[in-house]
């Protein structure tokens, strides 16, 4: 579900950062570096909410009934749900984590930073994530692409 949409003026950003629109638009679009800004604005703006006591805790922010979410990036390369820790080079999925990681937390905030400056922000819940994980729609390792996100987010209702 749409909840609404973080917006920058890419222009005067970039000059704010002294770098070209073209640097400034690969940095925002990138999900290690754009999660940073878009966690806390997300608390901020759509939930009153704040982030985690900690970088290194299993969900990104709480929202004002101290529920826990994780925020992710959607980017031209597509999303993951499972937790971070299974990904990157010489790290696999395992399911075991995956639902526990599931189970402990209310949902996702999904932010497709593919679109920056203009980021709509979507919120999953987790148990609609596990659906999609029990039907196969997330793949062996709960990664999809752009593309399948997309359709995957016009099925929410």
């Amino acid at each position: 579900m749409l909840i609404g949409t973080l917006e920058w003026n890419l222009e005067a950003l970039a000059k704010e950062m002294h770098l070209t629109v073209s640097e400034t638009l690969e940095y925002f679009r990138d999900g290690r570096r754009c999660s940073f800004v878009t966690e806390r604005r997300i608390a901020r703006e759509f939930i009153n909410g704040r982030i985690a006591d900690s970088e290194g805790a299993a969900y990104d922010v709480f929202d004002l009934e101290e529920n826990k979410w994780e925020v992710r990036s959607l980017t031209d390369r597509g999303i993951y749900f499972c937790p971070s820790y299974m990904k990157g080079s010489g790290r696999e999925f395992e399911e075991k984590g995956f639902l526990k990681k599931l189970s402990e937390i209310e949902g996702y905030f999904v932010a497709k930073i593919a679109e920056f400056p203009k980021i709509p922000v979507y919120k999953i819940q987790a148990t609609q994530v596990l659906k999609w994980h029990k039907s196969g729609e997330l793949g062996g390792s709960s990664t999809v692409s752009l593309s399948k996100m997309e359709q995957l987010l016009k099925s929410i209702r």
